[in-house]
Protein backbone atom coordinates (compact mmCIF):
# COMPACT_ATOMS: atom_id res chain seq x y z
CA UNK A 1 0.00 0.00 0.00
CA UNK A 2 3.44 2.26 0.27
CA UNK A 3 3.20 2.44 -3.23
CA UNK A 4 -0.39 3.95 -3.63
CA UNK A 5 0.64 6.51 -1.23
CA UNK A 6 3.57 7.59 -2.55
CA UNK A 7 1.64 7.32 -6.01
CA UNK A 8 -0.83 9.73 -4.43
CA UNK A 9 1.68 12.23 -3.02
CA UNK A 10 3.20 12.47 -6.56
CA UNK A 11 -0.24 12.80 -8.33
CA UNK A 12 -1.49 15.88 -6.13
CA UNK A 13 2.27 17.35 -6.24
CA UNK A 14 1.93 17.12 -9.97
CA UNK A 15 -1.62 18.80 -9.76
CA UNK A 16 -0.34 21.75 -7.90
CA UNK A 17 2.41 22.72 -10.37
CA UNK A 18 -0.56 22.24 -12.95
CA UNK A 19 -1.96 24.99 -11.24
CA UNK A 20 1.10 26.55 -10.78
CA UNK A 21 1.34 26.82 -14.09
CA UNK A 22 -2.02 27.55 -15.04
CA UNK A 23 -1.98 30.94 -12.67
CA UNK A 24 1.60 31.67 -14.14
CA UNK A 25 -0.72 32.33 -17.47
CA UNK A 26 -2.57 35.14 -16.46
CA UNK A 27 0.33 36.97 -14.41
CA UNK A 28 1.44 39.73 -17.20
CA UNK A 29 4.96 39.76 -17.48
CA UNK A 30 5.99 36.82 -16.56
CA UNK A 31 9.93 35.88 -17.09
CA UNK A 32 9.16 32.83 -18.69
CA UNK A 33 13.22 32.72 -18.32
CA UNK A 34 13.54 32.35 -14.12
CA UNK A 35 14.45 28.45 -13.63
CA UNK A 36 11.40 27.80 -11.04
CA UNK A 37 9.07 28.75 -14.24
CA UNK A 38 11.23 26.85 -16.97
CA UNK A 39 10.75 23.65 -14.56
CA UNK A 40 6.96 24.47 -13.82
CA UNK A 41 6.15 24.48 -18.01
CA UNK A 42 8.68 21.53 -18.85
CA UNK A 43 7.57 19.80 -15.64
CA UNK A 44 4.09 19.79 -17.51
CA UNK A 45 4.29 20.68 -21.23
CA UNK A 46 3.63 16.80 -21.84
CA UNK A 47 0.38 16.66 -20.45
CA UNK A 48 -0.81 20.62 -21.03
CA UNK A 49 0.17 20.26 -25.00
CA UNK A 50 -2.36 17.32 -26.20
CA UNK A 51 -5.37 19.61 -24.55
CA UNK A 52 -3.88 22.79 -26.34
CA UNK A 53 -7.43 23.86 -28.09
CA UNK A 54 -9.42 21.41 -27.64
CA UNK A 55 -11.98 24.04 -26.93
CA UNK A 56 -11.22 27.33 -28.68
CA UNK A 57 -10.94 30.08 -26.00
CA UNK A 58 -13.60 32.00 -25.29
CA UNK A 59 -12.06 36.22 -25.20
CA UNK A 60 -8.57 35.65 -23.37
CA UNK A 61 -9.98 32.47 -20.89
CA UNK A 62 -8.58 28.97 -22.41
CA UNK A 63 -11.41 25.86 -21.13
CA UNK A 64 -8.60 23.22 -22.54
CA UNK A 65 -7.22 22.77 -18.79
CA UNK A 66 -10.41 22.08 -17.49
CA UNK A 67 -11.14 19.33 -19.91
CA UNK A 68 -7.11 18.02 -19.08
CA UNK A 69 -7.85 18.25 -15.02
CA UNK A 70 -11.01 15.93 -15.67
CA UNK A 71 -8.83 13.24 -17.72
CA UNK A 72 -6.25 13.25 -15.36
CA UNK A 73 -8.58 12.65 -12.44
CA UNK A 74 -10.62 10.34 -13.55
CA UNK A 75 -7.52 8.67 -15.27
CA UNK A 76 -5.74 8.44 -12.04
CA UNK A 77 -8.43 7.55 -10.17
CA UNK A 78 -9.12 4.53 -12.58
CA UNK A 79 -5.14 3.36 -12.43
CA UNK A 80 -5.19 4.00 -8.29
CA UNK A 81 -8.06 1.09 -8.18
CA UNK A 82 -6.61 -1.32 -10.33
CA UNK A 83 -3.44 -0.90 -8.66
CA UNK A 84 -5.00 -1.14 -4.93
CA UNK A 85 -6.74 -4.26 -6.52
CA UNK A 86 -3.45 -5.71 -7.26
CA UNK A 87 -1.79 -4.78 -4.10
CA UNK A 88 -4.80 -6.34 -2.02
CA UNK A 89 -4.84 -9.48 -3.97
CA UNK A 90 -1.03 -10.18 -4.05
CA UNK A 91 -0.78 -9.56 -0.35
CA UNK A 92 -3.37 -11.96 0.39
CA UNK A 93 -1.51 -14.78 -1.56
CA UNK A 94 -4.02 -14.48 -4.39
Amino acid sequence: MRLVLVLDLAFEIFTWILIARFLLSWIPRVDYHHPVVRFIYRATDFVVRPFRGIIPPVGSIDFSPIIMFLVLRLGYSLVRRILVIFVLQWSLGG
